[in-house]
């Protein structure tokens, strides 16, 4: 089996390109080779600072396509309401949301709306996203949504009861492999959706496996493993690609490097784990995500669920 590289990326001319998280790590390399390749990608960035190296970083490889920064913090639904009316104010249309951005095992915190950090800036900032933006997609011929999760969804768990870690003795490793497993039920719940809506739009995941990145700057062990194990993060960005570009990639498609576990190598089809295939959890993720952001997405249950919460 051929490795899938940055060459089998297609031509992205005349597409846009929205990529959170875009500032470090593979969000900027992901950013860095749609324009290569011709989009005009929008570094959506919380640090206005290092969005602006960021984007400098990208046009330094004088890409064939455009790049603009914008600000977006996922952990302020407010700011997430600002991003999509700027973004609504210039543009008709949106081909890809790559939803990347996230937090890793950080000490106790809440979002401006009093989230747990991780679960509201890796899960629900990004739902409120898509929601806000969804109507772009839907009216762009070839529109993709890519979620990024993580191989912690295979040991995450949904507590319902207790989703921001108000009552529960806090486990930033729990709530992290929580906020991922969230991540992977709502593309996978988007996916159905739409599909049973009707929608062309195609909604895909991917992990990095092992990348080193600046996300891991709260836990040193993966640190002083990096050297050993990780993937640069240029590499570590090809399941994103792939969910983002390739023709083959259908709708509801999982990648990741396929390799040592799904640790490092080129991007294959990856493995979704059974929490992930809850039909009855996503539905209700759905919903709970719904009222604590207060963004409907406008899509009814799909048949499967319906079926299944029956």
């Amino acid at each position: 089996m051929s490795a899938w590289t940055f060459d089998d990326v297609p031509d992205q001319t005349g597409r846009i390109a929205i990529v959170t998280g875009a500032n470090t790590g593979i969000g900027l390399e992901t950013a860095r080779m749609l324009a290569l390749k011709g989009a005009h990608v929008v570094l959506a960035c919380r640090n206005g600072e290092k969005g602006r190296a960021a984007l400098e970083r990208v046009l330094a490889a004088r890409p064939a396509g455009r790049a603009t920064l914008a600000a977006l913090d996922l952990s302020d639904l407010d700011s997430v309401t600002a991003f999509a009316a700027r973004f609504a104010a210039s543009n008709e249309r949106l081909d890809l949301l790559i939803n990347n951005a996230g937090v890793m095992l950080p000490p106790l915190g809440r979002t401006k709306q009093g989230f747990e950090l991780q679960l509201g800036t890796n899960h629900l900032g990004h739902f409120a996203l898509v929601g806000r933006l969804l109507p772009f997609a839907l009216r762009t011929t070839g529109a993709r949504v890519v979620v990024v999760s993580s191989t912690a969804q295979n040991y995450g768990r949904i507590d319902f009861d207790d989703l921001n870690w108000e009552r529960r003795q806090y486990r930033a490793w729990a709530a992290y492999c929580q906020s991922k497993l969230a991540n992977q039920l709502f593309a996978l719940e988007l996916h159905r959706r739409l599909s049973a809506a009707g929608s062309a739009v195609r909604v895909t995941s991917a992990h990095p496996g092992w990348t080193a990145t600046d996300l891991q700057r709260t836990s040193g062990w993966m640190r002083v493993l990096n050297p050993i194990f990780a993937m640069k993060p240029a590499d570590g960005a090809l399941p994103t690609l792939r969910a983002a570009t390739d023709p083959a990639a259908a709708t509801g498609s999982y990648w990741g490097p396929r390799n040592m576990f799904e640790l490092n190598g080129p991007p294959a089809p990856a493995r979704i784990s059974e929490g992930a295939r809850d039909l009855v959890n996503a539905a209700r993720l759905w919903e709970e995500s719904e009222k604590l952001t207060g963004v409907p997405l406008g899509l009814s249950p799909s048949a499967a669920n319906s079926v299944s919460a029956s």
